[in-house]
């Protein structure tokens, strides 16, 4: 399985992001990787992003969230990892609204890893010392620096 460094780089990494609605921060995270990853197409990872959330809430509980989908142009698996501004409502299964997010997008044929990929970051997600940390980051630099030292 890819780690935390294989999937996240600095560029793809955000503190304190204004976010209103799933819509808008769905718009943010499709910019980021964009930005990063101009091969691919904001449109698509936009619409790729959305509609796997009609499927069902990625809220996890406790102020998380991992939005994923697949992207058949992706050429490896993606992740943005964000902090918000202020928590926003994300239909997650414990009612309480989000503001710590990790976004992955996965090559079209990804299965297994894609899903090996999930539970890596869902049983990172349930450590509370590193959503502590991952909070309590200033800026993106820090907030890379802490999801990088730990494993998957």
């Amino acid at each position: 399985m890819p780690s935390m460094n294989d999937i996240l780089t600095p560029a793809r990494t955000a503190c304190q992001v204004p976010g209103v609605s799933k819509k808008r921060l769905f718009e943010t995270i499709a910019r980021i990787i964009c930005d990063d990853q101009p091969s691919l197409d904001y449109e698509q990872v936009f619409a790729q992003l959305t509609a796997r959330e009609k499927l069902g809430s990625t809220g996890l509980g406790q102020g998380i969230a991992i939005p994923h989908c697949r992207v058949e142009e992706c050429p490896q698996p993606l992740g943005t990892l964000l902090t918000l501004e202020q928590p926003i409502d994300f239909d997650a299964p414990d009612d309480q609204p989000v503001d710590l997010l990790f976004a992955l997008l996965v090559p079209g044929e990804a299965n297994q890893q894609h899903l090996d990929i999930l539970a890596g970051l869902a049983r990172l997600f349930h450590q509370p010392d590193f959503c502590r940390q991952l909070r309590a980051a200033q800026d993106a630099t820090s907030l890379f620096k802490v999801a990088t030292q730990y494993d998957m």
